[in-house]
């Protein structure tokens, strides 16, 4: 490595940038009169002897700003707190905790600065903090009377912690004078994420514009805490109950914003964490933002998306009073289910429709259980099994329609060679033949859509599963995350930097199910339709890529689950099914008389309507 030495040109321009800053520091020290103004700052004066802020739009997230300790700082302070010239309190924070939560709240804003859980940490062993380094603001914009405005970030708070039975409280007060203040009130319960959270003023409806609502001003990024960023991202999303008990998102992937009415709660949620944050009394208006800020895979992106939302406070009545709750903690539903009067339940992203409603009361309560006493990656195959156990009758109807269709293929194929030069013939008489042998092509799809709710289920169950988050299982260190058998020196578009084993093996096991399903297909597929043994070789190698990245115990579903398939197809075809069996029903079924449903004498007469316009 090259050896780094200071040349004279250096070091003659350090000296000369450490001159610069000797004659700035002189020229710049408070005189005897900036001196005796910051000793009047500090003391309280009238409210109609202090000059109010002038009305300034909400800032975005960003760290507070610390004033040092002189002269200039005072009167910045004063010409920014507005004429209610409350109390300045020194810089600090207090810290409010239990079992679960550790928080600081600082002097300065009243707000929370820094959220940590106890419990849990990242996937390379950090604490895992939902507010931290300033990624975080909690604003109140008041009007005055002579119709100004006030933020509360730039006032200063005085704490006050103390005990009620076994909860903490924390009275966080920007006094105005004995008797008149603004008050922050934080009350923390043993053994819950969830604090109880109160605004109110007291002795200011004199001074407060009652005419013009506050503004409260809550806005957070979101902190990464996912090995995957993208993978954690798709699961990083603003949710929030509104009109009653209506839940709805915003974008998951893009910028998007919202404006919606009687607001229950708001969640901000970060993958397997979420900041609620909820209301007593629902908000009439809320304006809600959520900004995008990952693009593509990174380990240096620590920031996921970028959360915004505004709504008025009715303070008409004089002094208010806001009753609030605050929610730090995990989206799990064991937690979240104690608070159901809030239904913060709700916010978990089970799916939507009966998707949800599988995943919440039927797998989520059965795995629970198996996990209760099985390891999780055993949970994970004995659910499987069971799923497709419950499934292989469906399986069956699906595999005797393909023996159907394989059985029928050489009659199929004397028609076609009978009418290659006339497609609507050939269509009428291959209805005519799967009519009188009782065969319909779309009866082995009707066995696979009744299972796509169980499939779209299951995909939205592994990867928002809490249990499963940093619980090992063979060569996977976490059953939430990808695992890694080897990492790679560069990256593969699409695919990443490292190599997951599960979503191979499941790729093989996908493989060689669809060899036996689109085997039969291929034998039977009529002209137009997609190529299926391109198919055969598409879906697998689309799990590969699309799977490096996703929790490995979802891949571990996928590979499990077509192992069972195949094998419950095995025993279908070799020990279940007869094909002879099949041929001679069939050839009897045609025989009987059959009479023709409305939709196949429909479908009959539009054809022979079309053949009579061609001839014509």
């Amino acid at each position: 490595m090259e050896e780094k030495k200071l040349d004279p040109n250096s070091i003659i321009g350090f000296l000369l940038i450490f001159g610069i800053l000797l004659f700035w520091f002189y020229t710049n020290q408070p005189t005897p009169e900036e001196l005796e103004a910051q000793q009047q700052a500090t003391e309280q004066v009238e409210p109609d002897e202090v000059v109010a802020e002038t009305p300034q739009p909400v800032t975005p997230v960003q760290q507070p700003v610390t004033y040092p300790n002189d002269s200039l700082a005072q009167q910045a302070y004063a010409s920014q707190v507005g004429a209610f010239a409350f109390t300045k309190v020194a810089e600090g924070e207090t810290v409010l905790e239990n079992d679960f939560l550790h928080l600081k709240i600082s002097n300065r804003g009243g707000q929370i600065v820094e959220a940590r859980m106890k419990e849990f940490v990242t996937y390379d062993s950090v604490p895992v903090y939902l507010v931290k380094d300033g990624n975080a603001l909690f604003n109140l914009q008041l009007a005055t009377s002579d119709n100004r405005l006030l933020q509360t970030r730039d006032l200063y708070f005085e704490p006050e912690l103390t005990e009620e039975g076994a909860n903490k409280v924390l009275s966080m007060k920007a006094k105005t004078a004995p008797g008149q203040y603004l008050e922050y009130r934080y009350t923390i319960k043993p053994g819950e994420y969830l604090l109880d959270f109160q605004i109110r003023s007291v002795g200011l409806s004199g001074v407060l514009n009652a005419a013009q609502p506050a503004l409260i001003d809550w806005q957070l990024r979101g902190i990464r805490h996912n090995k995957s960023v993208m993978y954690g991202n798709r699961y990083t999303r603003l949710t929030y109950r509104h009109e009653g008990d209506k839940i709805s998102k915003l974008s998951e992937s893009g910028d998007d914003e919202e404006t919606e009415t009687d607001v229950r709660w708001m969640s901000f949620r970060q993958h397997f964490f979420s900041t609620i944050l909820a209301s007593d009394e629902p908000f009439a208006s809320v304006d809600m933002t959520s900004k995008n800020l990952v693009e593509e895979e990174s380990k240096d992106i620590q920031f996921t998306k970028e959360f915004g939302v505004q709504m008025p406070l009715d303070i008409s009545g004089g002094d208010f009073t806001k009753n609030l709750h605050w929610y730090y903690g995990p989206t799990d539903i064991d937690v979240l289910e104690q608070y159901e009067d809030l239904a913060l339940a709700d916010s978990i992203p089970y799916g939507w429709g009966i998707f949800g409603w599988i995943n919440r009361y039927l797998f989520t309560p059965f795995f629970s259980f198996l996990s209760s006493f099985l390891p999780y990656g055993i949970a994970i195959v004995v659910m499987t099994i069971v799923v497709r156990i419950l499934l292989s009758p469906v399986t069956y109807k699906s595999y005797l329609s393909q023996a159907k269709m394989k059985v029928l293929k050489p009659e199929i194929t004397e028609i076609n060679e009978k009418h290659k030069d006339n497609a609507m013939k050939r269509q009428q008489d291959t209805m005519k033949l799967y009519n009188k042998a009782g065969v319909s092509p779309l009866s082995g799809c009707v066995p696979a859509l009744l299972q796509l709710p169980v499939f779209y289920a299951l995909f939205m169950f592994f990867p928002t599963s809490f249990s499963l988050r940093q619980k090992s299982f063979l060569w996977a260190d976490d059953l939430s995350s990808y695992d890694t058998v080897a990492q790679l020196p560069f990256a593969i578009p699409f695919y990443g930097d490292h190599i997951s084993l599960f979503p191979i093996l499941a790729s093989i096991a996908i493989f060689f199910y669809m060899m036996m399903t689109t085997g039969q297909t291929m034998q039977t597929q009529q002209p137009g339709m997609p190529n299926m043994k391109f198919i055969m070789y598409l879906s697998p190698l689309m799990m590969l890529f699309f799977f490096n990245n996703y929790a490995s115990g979802l891949s571990l579903y996928y590979f499990v689950s077509n192992l069972i398939t195949i094998g419950i197809m095995l025993v279908i075809k070799n020990v279940i099914l007869d094909e002879d069996k099949i041929h001679a029903q069939i050839q009897e079924q045609k025989k009987k008389p059959r009479k023709e449903n409305r939709f196949q004498k429909k479908m009959r007469e539009v054809m022979e309507q079309a053949e009579s316009q061609k001839k014509k």
